[in-house]
């Protein structure tokens, strides 16, 4: 089946029918377009072929096509592509016009306004199966340890197969199938002070075919070293911690031990001095003092009557 556009293509041929002049007779034809040929690269349809050179007139050119449809359903009839009605140009873009995957018929006519030519056909069909395929336009990023890719949009009906490898593991491929590439695509996460390789394919399940492989691109782990700076000083603070905990549980029981074998004797209350010993040491000595003052010289025979009063 054709394209969903015949409706308007129909309406575009009849204009073009009105605007081109009805012309009748051997010497009213131009030559007709030659070298009439297709140019598809990864689904992209493009008619051209040879200019008809007449000498002070411009040529002009008009382009219709026959699908399947057209040929086993509606007469053998041509629908005119009217963005390639009545145009100067050599080439003519028919990628919309080729909607389905089966054979089509193109031709081309020359019109400078007064004549016309008879239509040149495309030598045998062409079908879109047969497109060339070109492997994608990529870019590959090591980013820290992150394997990523770009891809390039090549339109809603690309998918790209993507290979990607340890370097020297060539044997333990592995694969992911992209659909969307408005994005960075994150492939693997590599390890450090090794290569990763990548490759990719399109894929377009229309026609159900893949292009070659792209060149193999290949990036190294970056970070390596600041991997190393890292781990060594996370485990000099885990060291350092770990001494901490160590001397801080030693101080610990040192102290529980202390308490248990050599516990702090706790005096009474009654057994508290009220005042602070220099406060009594102050007071001794002032008492000393006024009993230093109140000696008193006796006489010899006082003394001695004293002595008898207190034998008898």
């Amino acid at each position: 089946m054709s394209r969903s556009k015949t409706f308007p293509n129909l309406a575009c041929f009849f204009l073009c029918a009105l605007i081109a002049p009805n012309l009748t007779g051997e010497d009213a034809l131009l030559p007709s377009p030659q070298n009439i040929s297709i140019l598809s690269t990864n689904m992209r349809h493009f008619l051209t072929w040879s200019p008809v050179t007449i000498q002070g007139e411009t040529v002009r050119y008009s382009v219709e096509f026959q699908g399947e449809y057209e040929r086993e359903y509606a007469n053998e009839s041509w629908i005119p592509i009217c963005e390639c009605s009545l145009i100067t140009a050599t080439v003519c873009n028919i990628t919309e016009d080729i909607s389905a995957t089966v054979a089509y018929n193109l031709r081309v006519r020359a019109d400078t306004g007064a004549r016309r030519s008879q239509w040149g056909t495309l030598k045998g069909f062409f079908n879109r199966i047969t497109t060339s395929l070109t492997p994608p336009p990529m870019k590959v990023i090591a980013d820290g340890y992150h394997l990523l890719v770009e891809l390039k949009d090549m339109g809603p009906a690309f998918q790209f197969c993507v290979l990607y490898w340890k370097k020297g593991q060539e044997s333990r491929m592995h694969w992911k199938m992209v659909k969307d590439v408005s994005s960075t695509v994150h492939l693997d996460t590599m390890e450090a002070g090794h290569d990763y390789c990548v490759k990719a394919q399109t894929y377009v399940e229309t026609i159900n075919r893949s292009s070659s492989f792209s060149q193999t691109q290949c990036v190294r782990a970056q970070g390596g070293r600041s991997l190393w700076l890292v781990t060594a000083m996370i485990s000099s603070a885990g060291f350092a911690l770990a001494a901490l905990t160590l001397l801080f549980l030693a101080w610990k029981t040192s102290k529980i031990f202390q308490y248990s074998c050599c516990p702090i004797a706790v005096l009474p209350d009654t057994l508290k001095a009220a005042e602070p010993p220099a406060q009594l040491i102050l007071c001794g000595n002032e008492e000393a003092e006024q009993c230093d003052l109140m000696v008193c010289v006796m006489p010899s025979e006082e003394v001695l009557r004293l002595w008898i009063q207190e034998t008898l």
